[in-house]
């Protein structure tokens, strides 16, 4: 069972499951409105949130797993390890919440690899210490069923490679991964959407239920060899997918869907991606696959270009873009195929800004790309919630132009300064830290990022047995 810790931060958001109602709560407990550890959600809930499983369909409802995990009273002999976690956890919010108040950071804590500093975070020494806590306590425990290329495995090329990415270095891990359940924090799910489209997704017959059949056939498994699902009923679970289909793969298991934490690139809050559970994470095109040689601009004297965008024309903001701007205007250069002979990463190196449009999905590749290119990213979407933005202040080191003001692009760009741009364009190249690939991973890059913020979503539950 889940229950509010008292103890807790009054800025945590805890997720209170009803057995009786079978609904789902989220609660705020903050006099000041804010509702997330850094600062990121600005705005207080008004009222209680509730959903009901009785409004879902049927067939996703009746699963008998999901009917064991809310009526199963499990006997867990890690009850005494599950106690000293939580005792962990709680002392870990009232150490970040001490650091929030610390206006002195660099004195207060040393790394001999990185501080972070500046107005590109939120809360500077919270997410510091916040990470370093992460480093010295958090365990994951991966589930050990399932075979690949369906589990254990995923696209380490094209654009969803940082679904396989995460999925390899999981395997691999010796720092936060634990093969001892009891002493886990959170527990993984290691299935591949794309893997599952690619291998059981049959493209004449588009049957989609391949999704359900392997996700439902899969937590059902889990739930009933181990007692850990059914102890939180999934709230330290999560899984992680940055396939488009990402969300609809957690749909057919309602606990998984409302409960448990879903790592999704596809963070589209209009599709019920909730940020007080969920997280967001960087879609990333690794086209060949090599994760070397990604990052790097020409000098700011060296960027002839205002503005550069190229991509097809799908979704509902692109076709506005093209509307205004295609090949319409020597300072913002918009194509949807490039001439022959240009190379699209040599005109964002030499570009200042980089305007990166939501397309079918809210999430774009090209954010991660500009950031690479040290271009300042111009973001254009609806209902995203952008990567590590517990943590990021993307006000720092982006421009964000609602699709209302696309035509008044050239006199957006025009009116930020010189200087103001030399701050943002430094920010960017301070950010690629963050969203940087290595292998082995490295200390703060984009695979210990997503640990972080799935950290962060566990310090927002309390689990007893």
């Amino acid at each position: 069972m889940v229950q509010i810790d008292g103890r807790a931060s009054s800025m945590i958001v805890f997720a209170i499951f009803s057995l009786s109602a079978i609904s789902v709560f989220f609660v705020t407990r903050s006099s000041e409105g804010s509702i997330s550890w850094f600062g990121f959600y600005t705005s207080p809930l008004t009222a209680r949130t509730s959903i009901n499983y009785s409004n879902m369909d049927k067939r996703k409802q009746n699963n008998t797993f999901l009917e064991k995990s809310v009526n199963h009273k499990a006997n867990i002999h890690g009850d005494e390890n599950l106690e000293k976690i939580e005792a962990r956890l709680a002392g870990a919010r009232a150490l970040i919440k001490e650091a929030m108040k610390i206006q002195n950071h660099t004195k207060t804590l040393q790394d001999e690899d990185y501080v972070p500093h500046g107005e590109l975070y939120r809360n500077p020494n919270a997410f510091h210490r916040s990470y370093l806590l992460m480093e010295r306590l958090f365990k994951i425990f991966v589930y050990e069923e399932g075979e690949p290329p369906i589990f254990h495995n995923g696209p380490c090329k094209n654009i969803y490679s940082m679904e396989g990415m995460f999925l390899s270095f999981m395997e691999t891990d010796t720092k936060f991964r634990t093969y001892n359940p009891d002493e886990a924090y959170v527990y993984f799910l290691p299935f591949s959407v794309v893997m599952i489209i690619e291998y059981l997704f049959h493209p004449i017959i588009r049957d989609k239920a391949v999704l359900e059949r392997t996700v439902v056939d899969y937590v059902r498994i889990v739930s009933e060899r181990y007692p850990y699902w059914n102890r939180s009923l999934g709230a330290d679970h999560f899984m992680l997918s940055c396939h488009d289909w990402g969300p609809r793969a957690t749909w057919y298991v309602p606990l998984l869907y409302f409960r448990a934490i879903r790592v999704l690139c596809n963070a589209n809050t209009s599709e019920h991606f909730n940020p007080k559970k969920d997280a967001s994470f960087p879609e990333i095109n690794l086209q060949t696959g090599e994760i070397t040689s990604l990052t790097g601009g020409l000098p700011l004297s060296n960027r002839s270009i205002l503005a550069f965008f190229a991509g097809a024309m799908h979704g509902r903001i692109r076709p506005a873009l093209f509307q205004h701007w295609k090949e319409n205007d020597v300072d913002i250069q918009v194509y949807e195929k490039l001439p022959e002979g240009i190379s699209y990463h040599d005109m964002m190196r030499k570009s200042k800004f980089c305007i990166c449009p939501s397309g079918h999905e809210v999430a774009s590749p090209r954010i991660v790309e500009a950031i690479y290119a040290e271009c300042v990213p111009v973001l254009v979407s609806q209902h995203y919630i952008f990567p590590f933005s517990d943590v990021l202040n993307w006000d720092s080191f982006a421009i964000k132009v609602s699709v209302s003001e696309i035509p008044k692009l050239k006199e957006i760009l025009m009116g930020i300064s010189e200087d103001e741009y030399v701050r943002m364009q430094q920010r960017v190249k301070q950010v690629q830290r963050h969203f940087r690939l290595n292998n082995p991973p490295k200390r703060y890059d984009v695979f210990h990022m997503i640990i972080h913020s799935i950290w962060l979503r566990r310090l927002n539950v309390h689990v007893t047995s």
